[in-house]
């Protein structure tokens, strides 16, 4: 029997998101070993949205049946023809590396298989900053999105590691048409207590957010009540903090608490969460068989807004 706290409502792609996306020219998108229904449909939907440039690499015959299962004339686009996982995952990588792609995008490859490709030195995508993962998550009703970094590459991330995300949501957010973004900090308390050592980080963290990073926002140590409800905030006396019941953004201090709270805003919500991974030259798309279409197309859409490409 399903849990009576699972939502049945589906994820929906926020229409403002793709509006947006559509103000930048698309993006060409090097999608690594995109002979696979999900991949090809995601491909075609964007496409057809106008976000993205579909760049095929994998099997080259296997891309072509595929596109002809929906009657998707692909011959304007470029294929590059390779053989299994890995060749295709290094391709993808290299391809955005000389420049000849604006986005990476995950298809039907082992995540360990194509993150290696990324990180790879010889596929020039390293920039010298940290990867960082981060979700925006959207409601089926609309209203303020929220987004979380990070929740999928990143186990154990130092400090230095959620500084760079920190940096990369601030940006993003402001991207995203938010003047001045609310950033928290993840714990399980508003005290830094040195017995919890995610509050005496969000202590730190949020003290040097607020003297390296201008036009946003920061708090931390904060619990997620605080973070999400403004009447956990008034009954805890804290009206007077700018971020406590009005973040943008979850700064996580692991990879276990980020997993969990998003797929809580998704499998509780209904909620729409469109991955994308920051720090490389380009812009990555991970994307997982679990996502349904609404995320991969607002996936599309982050990506575009992130290139921001002129038209």
């Amino acid at each position: 029997m399903t849990s009576p706290f699972v939502s049945t409502r589906e994820a929906v792609c926020p229409a403002n998101l793709i509006e947006l996306a559509q103000k930048f020219a698309p993006p060409r998108v090097a999608i690594a070993r995109a002979a696979a229904p999900l991949p090809m449909e995601a491909a075609e939907d964007a496409t057809k949205a106008g976000i993205m440039i579909p760049v095929f690499v994998g099997e080259a015959d296997m891309i072509r049946a595929e596109a002809a299962k929906l009657d998707w004339d692909i011959s304007g686009y470029a294929i590059h023809d390779t053989a299994g996982e890995e060749e295709a995952g290094m391709r993808a990588a290299k391809l955005c590396g000389d420049g000849a792609a604006d986005v990476l995008m995950k298809g039907q490859l082992h995540t360990d298989v194509f993150m290696k490709s990324a990180v790879s030195r010889d596929n020039g995508l390293r920039t010298g900053k940290r990867f960082v993962h981060i979700f925006h998550i959207s409601h089926p009703d609309g209203g303020q999105p929220i987004l979380i970094s990070d929740a999928a590459v990143n186990v154990a991330p130092n400090l230095e590691t959620r500084q760079d995300a920190i940096g990369e949501v601030v940006d993003l957010l402001q991207r995203l048409g938010t003047t001045r973004p609310k950033v928290a900090i993840l714990s399980a308390t508003e005290s830094a207590i040195p017995s919890v050592p995610s509050s005496m980080d969000g202590k730190e963290l949020a003290d040097w957010a607020k003297a390296s990073i201008k036009d946003a926002d920061f708090s931390g140590p904060l619990a997620l009540d605080l973070i999400l409800s403004e009447k956990a905030v008034a009954t805890k006396g804290l009206s007077d903090d700018p971020v406590a019941g009005k973040a943008d953004a979850i700064i996580v201090p692991d990879i276990v608490s980020g997993n969990a709270l998003f797929k809580s805003f998704v499998y509780l919500t209904g909620g729409c969460a469109a991955g994308l991974v920051t720090g490389a030259k380009v812009p990555i798309l991970l994307t997982s068989r679990a996502d349904p279409a609404a995320a991969r197309m607002a996936s599309a859409a982050l990506a575009a807004i992130r290139c921001g490409l002129p038209k």
